[in-house]
């Protein structure tokens, strides 16, 4: 009878073991904050900032799983621009590595979602570990600029334009979205 037992208890531990070693692993991508957030059983262990579809392109929203994995990928159809550590889940869209890390945290791809590439090493790994256990959330909408970041500035040609033309002639106003705060470099 405790032979019965002890096997019972192997039984149940290993079961439990097997259960342990599958991980649950939620991607979620949040186009409004522009944030990927990775959780992993129920407790959130990564959050990057990433770059979802500019104006003019879209990321689908909804739920899905991994449907490819590739670690070196170049898109055929946008010059041939590299993807490392692709994810993809919704025929062409995935989530990629991109080298363009200043544009990390606002709108900027062609529909896919872009992470700084040490990140996107991190999750491909975790999710070429996981893959059946793995569903991507995509959510929100694009941010749309605030007041104070979409503001008119007053342009004007050279002064050689102006002494032609007159000091009120050749200036127009345009409108744009401005880069964060945080950036620094020309319009």
């Amino acid at each position: 009878m405790s032979r019965i037992l002890s096997v019972l208890a192997a039984c149940a531990f290993m079961l439990c073991a097997i259960a342990r070693a599958d991980a649950s692993i939620v991607v979620t991508v949040n186009k409004s904050t522009q944030r990927l957030t990775v959780e992993v059983n129920g407790a959130t262990r990564y959050h990057w900032p990433v770059s979802t579809a500019r104006w003019g392109y879209r990321t689908p929203n909804g739920t899905y799983r991994p449907e490819r994995l590739e670690r070196k990928w170049y898109s055929r159809k946008y010059d041939w621009s590299p993807m490392p550590y692709s994810i993809f889940f919704n025929g062409g869209y995935a989530i990629h590595g991109s080298y363009e890390i200043s544009r990390l945290g606002r709108p900027a791809s062609h529909g896919c979602i872009r992470l700084h590439p040490n990140n996107a090493a991190i999750l491909f790994a975790l999710v070429q570990e996981h893959r059946h256990e793995t569903r991507i959330v995509v959510t929100g909408d694009r941010p749309t600029p605030s007041p104070e970041v979409s503001r008119p500035v007053r342009r004007t040609h050279s002064r050689d334009f102006q002494e032609l033309f007159g000091p009120d002639e050749g200036y127009y106003y345009h409108y744009y979205y401005a880069p964060p705060p945080r950036w620094r470099g020309p319009y």
